[in-house]
């Protein structure tokens, strides 16, 4: 196909939805991430490294200054403006090479385990970025906090991943506004952009929001759980 068979609307058109913030904001820089993409000739797992590089610079950087931060040696609001831009970067990114892969019809085994395996270290590396803010400044918070919420925090990744193919469900299928809204506490793109404003307003606020964010992916995967079987038990 040549490189300028394919529009900005061809690629957003490939999308793989997510709720709302992703939808609005995240798809559509993505698909202009793969639209300059296309016209470069570069292979959608280019985007998905690029991915990689962002968000684990992002992480890498605030893992490496929570401590002195802390401390009150360095101050979070420019490393925090710094890592909103690079994750939501990161993220738009690991929308576009799926847009790009289907629009242009380059998708392959390879390059969708390659998304996955980034995924999840980036996933990962986000993770450990908001465990070591949360324990720099409550250093008495428990090992079993930390271990249930790092292990939780996988929730979204592997439902995502479950979320494809014919096997694919949906708990709440309804797109009224209320439950788009509801539903924007496990939007990847507002996360990645409240960890931030977090570290700027209340950095020492960082373990409740990390209790949130266990709360919330524990529940979502009972549910997942009790869908899922209630489904598999009526065939």
């Amino acid at each position: 196909m040549s490189r300028t068979d394919l529009r900005y609307a061809d690629f957003l058109s490939n999308n793989r939805g997510g709720n709302l913030f992703t939808y609005v904001v995240n798809q559509r820089i993505g698909a202009f991430f793969a639209l300059q993409a296309h016209r470069a000739g570069l292979a959608p797992t280019v985007l998905t490294l690029i991915n990689l590089v962002f968000s684990l610079g992002a992480a890498v950087t605030i893992i490496a200054v929570a401590a002195s931060a802390a401390d009150g040696e360095v101050t979070w609001w420019p490393i925090a403006i710094a890592a909103a831009v690079a994750w939501q970067i990161a993220y738009s990114l690991d929308c576009s090479d799926g847009q790009l892969a289907r629009a242009a019809g380059l998708s392959s085994p390879a390059g969708k385990r390659i998304d996955i395996l980034c995924d999840v270290a980036a996933q990962g590396a986000f993770c450990a970025a908001v465990a070591a803010v949360a324990v720099a400044y409550s250093p008495d918070v428990p090992a079993w906090f930390i271990a249930a919420f790092a292990s939780l925090w996988m929730v979204n990744l592997v439902t995502s991943i479950l979320q494809t193919g014919e096997s694919s469900g949906s708990i709440v299928t309804s797109k009224k506004l209320v439950f788009e809204l509801v539903k924007l506490v496990r939007d990847t793109g507002v996360i990645v952009l409240l960890v931030p404003i977090v570290l700027i307003v209340y950095p020492e606020g960082m373990v409740w929001l990390m209790a949130l964010f266990t709360v919330v992916n524990g529940l979502f995967l009972l549910a997942s759980i009790a869908f899922t079987a209630k489904n598999a038990l009526r065939t």
